[in-house]
């Protein structure tokens, strides 16, 4: 088959296994910077450019598209849609992950537990918007932000108080969540292909730090899921709409609380941690399902 991968950085871990994946199961894998793609839009023959080349013939897309560009990465990843190819992550699906609220109100509406979550505009809901989430220490976050940052503890009222007081004066939108102690710094990440929990790991945040990205300093470790934290994660990534996704959950006094759906989940980590060639089973699901998609 010919794939082709969407990513700003082919020297990243993930479009490199990406690539060694593909071409070790015989397949012809080329890596594209969407940015520089451009689009003929029409009924007749659609078609994409890179670079002077026109993108023919090519039988699968997995996209890898970073939140800083996802309106033009989804449309480049649609234009591959209309013209009939398989994407392992639709455009859609992307596009609806990426809008935290808009997921998080999908995710509640068909029974998935979150962490109680507040959203408001005007700063005179400040102290309402507080009360929601059963007070401080709580967790203000940005609805844009991703990879932990602009993701704020606020141990007390005052400091929570301040805090959105200054995101709400910045025009900023934002999510206020309920501190899960138990968690203790810590959350796990699913990662889902199909409709399995492929892999799973523990990240710890550093000592200090209550964010677990390993972005931002944590470590990973290999963990044992429960049934309904497996079962969670696959129910989030069918919900969602996603093939293929990091499902991050907080362990809770009332069970596995679903924090995010991403679409675009780094591999270096997840493979480093399971020993999986967690790659290969991406290519392996594209082989399996590419033959069964239909032009738009």
């Amino acid at each position: 088959m010919k794939i082709a991968i969407l990513s700003r950085d082919p020297a990243l871990y993930s479009s490199v296994r990406l690539m060694e994946a593909a071409k070790a199961r015989g397949h012809d894998a080329r890596i594209f910077d969407p940015t520089h793609c451009y689009m003929n839009i029409t009924s007749m023959k659609p078609s994409i450019h890179y670079m002077g080349e026109d993108l023919l013939g090519y039988d699968a897309v997995i996209p890898r598209i970073g939140a800083s560009i996802t309106f033009y990465g989804t449309a480049v990843l649609r234009q591959f849609e209309v013209m009939g190819v398989y994407t392992l992550n639709k455009s859609a699906a992307i596009s609806r992950s990426r809008d935290k609220m808009a997921s998080s109100q999908l995710l509640a509406r068909k029974g998935i537990d979150l962490p109680i979550t507040a959203f408001a505009h005007n700063p005179d809901n400040i102290e309402d918007l507080i009360a929601e989430v059963g007070g401080a220490p709580l967790v203000i976050k940005l609805v844009e932000g991703s990879q932990g940052i602009g993701v704020v503890l606020a141990e007390t009222h005052n400091a929570a108080h301040s805090v959105i007081q200054a995101f709400m004066g910045l025009n900023a939108n934002i999510m206020v969540q309920e501190f899960v102690q138990e968690a203790a710094g810590s959350d796990i990440r699913c990662f889902v292909i199909g409709d399995k929990v492929v892999a799973a790991m523990k990240r710890q945040g550093r000592e200090g730090e209550f964010r677990s990205n390993l972005h931002r300093g944590g470590t990973a470790t290999l963990i044992r899921l429960a049934p309904a934290e497996r079962a969670a994660a696959v129910q989030a990534a069918k919900i969602m709409g996603l093939d293929v996704c990091g499902v991050d959950l907080l362990r809770s006094k009332r069970g596995p609380l679903v924090m995010e759906v991403n679409s675009s989940p780094g591999l270096e980590g997840i493979e480093k941690t399971s020993g999986k060639d967690i790659a290969g089973l991406m290519i392996e699901h594209i082989e399996k399902n590419a033959g069964k998609v239909k032009s738009a």
